[in-house]
Formats: structure tokens, C-alpha cells, sequence
């Protein structure tokens, strides 16, 4: 009976030392348990949102092109038109169902039929470069004008050098 005297002191003295600490709980048996503390939940770890893959806008294409010139007498691409014809043919190639003509033109210096040649000649020029470039040629048609269309007059170098030209246009 002595043990179980000494068991049941034991017990008391524990419970009459004990101390209570903020956040602690005892349970029947006099020993300390944690209590549970309220936590902030965070939100759950949020999936990032896939994105939906963005495109760039795709541009339309731009067929405002430059009057590609030629020197008198010829039928050689100037190299400053390199330039534009590059831009040509890369619009172009925004949309391959378009068709154009290339339209071969002259100053009247030279009998009407040499500038008659001489415009489709221009014209089939610039249609080789395109089709170098990656255009189709069955989308590119060729017309000469010879002298017939003239964007400036013909009394000065200035406006003749202006008339030696191929444009291109949209086929409606």
C-alpha cells in the first residue's frame, strides 16, 4: 500500500506544480498537450494560369508599291530597286492566293513600237526578280504601255526619267 501512496502523491504534486502556459492544456492525466492555434490558411498554391499562346497580330499585307525605274534605253533593274522589290516580294508572300500585273512603262523618246517592247520588256524584268525572290509566277501577269501612260510630261528629263517605270498592282 506504500506504492500506491507514493503513486498517488507523486500524481497530486505534479498537478500542484504545474503551471499553466498560454496555449497548453492539460489533460486528466496532469500532462501538458498542445492545443491547436488557429492558423491563417493561405490560399492553396495556385496553378499558374496557362496562358493561351498569343500570336503575334498578323499584319496585313501592304501592296502600295514603289514605281520601280529604269534607265534610258533599258531594261537592266536600277539597283536602288532592289530595295523595293524586295518589299514586294515579301508582302506578296503574306498572301499567296493574290494576283498581280506588272505594268511596263516608257518615255516617248524612241519610235512607239521599240517603247511598246521595250515596257513589256521593263515589265518581264520585274517579274523575273519576284519569281526569284519565291513568287509564284502564275500570280503575276505582264502588260506594256510603251508611251500611252505617262505620270508626268515628257518635255523634260525630269519627267521622262519618271515615265521609265514598271508598277505593280492588285488584280481585282
Amino acid at each position: 500500500m506504500l506504492a500506491g501512496t507514493v503513486i498517488l502523491l507523486g500524481l497530486s504534486s505534479l498537478q500542484a506544480c504545474k503551471t499553466k502556459k498560454a496555449g497548453m492544456a492539460t489533460n486528466p492525466y496532469g500532462v501538458a498537450k498542445e492545443e491547436p492555434v488557429a492558423v491563417k490558411e493561405t490560399p492553396a498554391a495556385v496553378e499558374p494560369k496557362k496562358e493561351e499562346e498569343v500570336l503575334p497580330p498578323v499584319k496585313k499585307p501592304d501592296f502600295n508599291f514603289s514605281n520601280i525605274q529604269f534607265e534610258f534605253n533599258s531594261v537592266v533593274l536600277r539597283t536602288i530597286s532592289y530595295p523595293i522589290l524586295d518589299k514586294a516580294a515579301t508582302e506578296m508572300k503574306k498572301d499567296p492566293a493574290v494576283r498581280f500585273v506588272i505594268n511596263g512603262h516608257s518615255s516617248a523618246e524612241g519610235s512607239e513600237a521599240h517603247n511598246m517592247a521595250l515596257s513589256r520588256d521593263r515589265a518581264y524584268s520585274v517579274k523575273t526578280y519576284l519569281e526569284n525572290a519565291g513568287i509564284s509566277g502564275s500570280n503575276l501577269e505582264v502588260k506594256g504601255y510603251g508611251e500611252a501612260e505617262p505620270i508626268q510630261s515628257d518635255a523634260t528629263e525630269q519627267g521622262r526619267v519618271a515615265n521609265r517605270r514598271v508598277e505593280i498592282e492588285i488584280i481585282p
